[in-house]
């Protein structure tokens, strides 16, 4: 076919994309600001990338310090010990935390969704969502005054009923528990309006059609609100499984004060970077072990995506 039978059509189609941009123009205007966002500060810092394979130095800067190779990656698993130790504690507290949060997150929602009063829910959502806002080191000032060996509420009260006190910051794997309970306090909420907001959009005719048929309360739960709130709960969890590897540095500094008796189980991926590379200056490693944690999180989700696709194709991320 020649050039010239083909200018009618490559007119038409240019024709209809000039069209659909003029008539979806305010949709385009409406995302601009966030794919800026985007490209700001998720794509044009992937250049600094090249910092993982040079020996970083305040004068060359970035482009200008010499390359290291792999040098920054073998600093890490040169001591193969604390790296594994750190990639643990990192996946075995973030597993914790999903698996804790995501099911009370869930028992609440359900409980908000089961009560009539829209005044008692709507404090009760406010007051649920106020601690997501609070600082870490806020909660860790609190849970010392609860926690302290010497002064703390909780060693008060197992002397009243008898009981030894316990020093909760020398215990590192009884302060798992506490590391869990202080997440629970502090995003349950969050997750529980997410969870909430789900089931609100819920067609109130299944729940009528079942009430009929004589089921109850538990029934409706279990038959219709769990099942419908799967999918969600599915894309949440992947969404989660991506940043397995990225501990709360803030979390754990506020909370244990970099206790060194609590390494043993607080000592993640983040808390062993920073005492050993950020202190120091050493952010060639820094870096490298920050790709690290983003690559073994991208094939995380690639596999939590293959298995939920098993489970049910429409909840896969892709």
């Amino acid at each position: 076919m020649s050039d010239e039978a083909l200018q009618p059509g490559k007119a038409a189609g240019g024709s209809r994309r000039f069209k659909s941009l003029r008539n979806d123009s305010s949709l385009f205007l409406l995302a601009l600001p966030g794919v800026i966002v985007l490209v700001l500060f998720a794509y044009l810092p992937m250049s600094g990338l090249i910092l993982v394979f040079k020996n970083y130095n305040y004068n060359g800067g970035i482009f200008g310090s010499p390359w290291a190779g792999f040098e920054n990656f073998e600093f890490f698993f040169s001591s193969m010990d604390n790296a594994i130790r750190a990639t643990r504690n990192t996946v075995m507290l973030n597993v914790l935390y999903m698996l804790t949060g995501t099911f009370f997150s869930v028992a609440i929602a359900i409980v908000l969704n089961e009560l009539r009063g829209k005044l008692f829910i709507k404090i009760t959502q406010s007051v649920m969502f106020f601690p997501y806002f609070i600082s870490w080191i806020v909660i860790g000032a609190i849970l010392f005054s609860f926690l302290d060996f010497d002064k703390g509420v909780m060693n008060r009260l197992l002397e009243a009923v008898g009981m030894q006190p316990v020093d909760w910051y020398s215990n590192p794997w009884l302060f798992v528990v506490v590391l869990v309970l202080a997440n629970i306090w502090k995003s349950a909420g969050y997750g529980a309006i997410i969870y909430y907001a789900v089931l609100q959009g819920i067609d109130p005719s299944y729940y009528e059609a079942a009430r009929i048929d004589g089921a109850s309360r538990i029934q409706l739960i279990t038959r219709i609100t769990l099942p419908l709130l799967i999918p969600s709960i599915i894309l949440l969890t992947l969404l989660g499984i991506g940043g397995m590897l990225k501990g709360d540095l803030s979390m754990i500094m506020g909370v244990t004060f970099l206790n060194p008796l609590l390494l043993p189980t607080t000592d993640i991926i983040d808390v062993y970077v920073y005492r050993t590379a950020i202190r120091s200056g050493e952010f060639g490693f820094a870096s490298a072990i920050t790709l690290y944690q983003s690559v073994f999180g991208f094939l995380l989700v690639l596999i939590a995506n293959k298995l939920a696709g098993w489970y049910d194709k429409e909840s896969k991320l892709f």
